[in-house]
């Protein structure tokens, strides 16, 4: 273990990395085929809160990892697009969900046995 992690100055208190959250790697694969507004999100994402998604939205945008485009229409449109950057997120998350597919039951026996455990 690095001792300098626990350092306030570590760069690794600012990790940008949000596909560990509950939405943010889901937003993520949802922006991959290109620009969604906020109600086609709702869709696929239709357990999270109208509150929740802006958050995790103005979350991803503030890490630079998606972009908010206005349109002056009349009504008003607003889409989300993976930047360049939020792009290099799709392979790492490919891989955690190639990991959890191979190893999901492992894990769940793990808490199931945990939960037994005087």
């Amino acid at each position: 273990m690095r001792a300098d992690m626990f350092d306030p100055a570590c760069p690794s208190r600012l990790s940008p990395v949000r596909i560990g959250d509950k939405w943010g790697g889901m937003i993520i694969l949802c922006l991959e085929g290109g620009p969604r507004r906020f109600s086609e999100l709702r869709v696929p994402l239709r357990r999270v809160t109208a509150k929740v998604l802006t958050e995790s939205l103005r979350a991803l945008e503030r890490d630079g990892l998606i972009t908010r485009t206005a349109y002056d229409e009349n009504p008003p449109r607003v889409e989300y697009a993976l930047t360049p950057l939020g792009r290099t997120m799709l392979e790492p998350i490919a891989w955690c969900r190639e990991w959890a597919r191979d190893h999901l039951p492992q894990v769940v026996a793990a808490r199931e046995a945990y939960e037994v455990t005087p």
